[in-house]
């Protein structure tokens, strides 16, 4: 079970999917930064010092902290025009490495004149098989 588990790991697929959360987690952690630290306080000044972290409003005891989640769909949306950018760059070199490539060859069938002499020798044939 122990071997079972190591061949497992040391699979390429799941190791490449380690390292991508890992690096996920760490592309993360500077978006939070980028939006908590530059974008919204930018934006704020653009539109009168509102800082988003801070809207919430109250219905009774419950609490509505609604700027979080203004903050959380702007993560979202740089997360994902980064990965947009990413996967659009990706198609982009393997459609240039695609077109490098020769087309592969046609298989080779017979040409015109083994044809004509196939065609030749199956009419001398019925001929024979007529006399």
């Amino acid at each position: 079970m122990l071997n079972e588990f190591r061949k497992f790991i040391s699979r390429g697929n799941v190791i490449d999917m380690a390292v991508g959360i890992i690096i996920g987690a760490a592309f993360t952690a500077i978006v939070s930064s980028l939006v908590e630290d530059l974008i919204n306080p930018l934006i704020g000044l653009l539109i009168g010092g509102i800082d988003f972290g801070g809207l919430s409003f109250k219905v009774g005891e419950a609490s509505f902290n609604y700027g979080n989640f203004i903050n959380a769909v702007i993560k979202f949306l740089i997360v994902a025009w980064v990965l947009f950018l990413i996967v659009k760059g990706v198609n982009r070199m393997r459609d240039l490495v695609a077109k490098d490539e020769p087309a592969p060859a046609a298989p080779k069938g017979p040409t015109t004149e083994e044809l004509l002499i196939e065609i030749r020798d199956a009419i001398r044939a019925q001929n024979r098989a007529q006399d």
